[in-house]
């Protein structure tokens, strides 16, 4: 093979190693934004859940209270009700029984009363951690929405970016032998994105390990396109 058809397959597999260099890149970054985007969704998820755990509690809390309160109206009319007997008792017993009954009666009340009291204050602090709950979830959706906004559009940009750039290649690989080109891939697969690397200081810098002089010589003749020995990744030497 001649030299000039050797140094052109090399400049467009160059090419085309840069343009798999970029891409890749540019689909990591699209993965990170990608899990971004499901990240935004899972926060939200956690405050949404808080919030709704908050309303629960304090639906239950409202319920008791409820109870308590239909639980004092009764006591208060089980005192007026004994209270109204008092004036037709005859008997001293009758009586002192009545009044010791409306005494055990309104003590019930009044601790009634006092768990109403308290289940008012829970009830109080819930409300207020729910209404900031709901504040901090609000602003998270708010700030989800934008973000991902940003984040939809930027995976448009880069859709658009990663299909020029798939154009590009094929146009550049369509130039390649095919055998070569199917050696290229399957380096590019199995060398973690890197096929062509340079030849530096008698160094493949792909594998940084020496090359035999034979090689190093060969790449100055540019006879055929080489390959490292050790990595076996494609090799090509810049002239100063």
């Amino acid at each position: 093979m001649e030299a000039k058809d050797v140094q052109e397959q090399m400049r467009l597999l160059k090419e085309l190693q840069d343009i798999d260099t970029a891409a890749q890149k540019i689909r990591l970054d699209r993965r990170q934004l990608e899990k971004e985007l499901g990240g935004l969704d899972a926060e939200v998820e956690r405050v949404s859940v808080m919030v709704t755990g908050l309303r629960e509690s304090l639906e239950a809390l409202q319920a008791e209270r409820r109870e308590l309160g239909h639980a004092l109206t009764q006591e208060r009319d089980h005192v007026a009700r004994a209270e109204s007997r008092l004036p037709a008792i005859k008997t001293q017993k009758e009586y002192i029984a009545v009044l010791k009954e409306v005494d055990t009666a309104k003590k019930m009340n009044r601790d009634i009363e006092e768990r109403i009291k308290g289940k008012d204050a829970e009830i109080a602090a819930l409300d207020q951690d729910r209404l900031e709950k709901e504040k901090e979830l609000a602003e998270q959706q708010a700030e989800a929405a934008a973000r991902r906004a940003h984040i939809e559009a930027r995976l448009a940009e880069i859709d658009a970016t990663l299909a020029a750039r798939e154009a590009e290649r094929v146009a550049i690989a369509e130039q390649i032998p095919l055998v070569t080109r199917k050696r290229y891939q399957t380096l590019l697969d199995r060398r973690g994105g890197i096929a062509v690397v340079e030849a530096r200081q008698g160094a493949c810098q792909g594998c940084h390990m020496q090359l035999p002089p034979q090689v190093f010589n060969s790449l100055f003749r540019q006879e055929e396109v080489m390959s490292c020995p050790h990595c076996h990744r494609l090799i090509f030497l810049i002239r100063q």
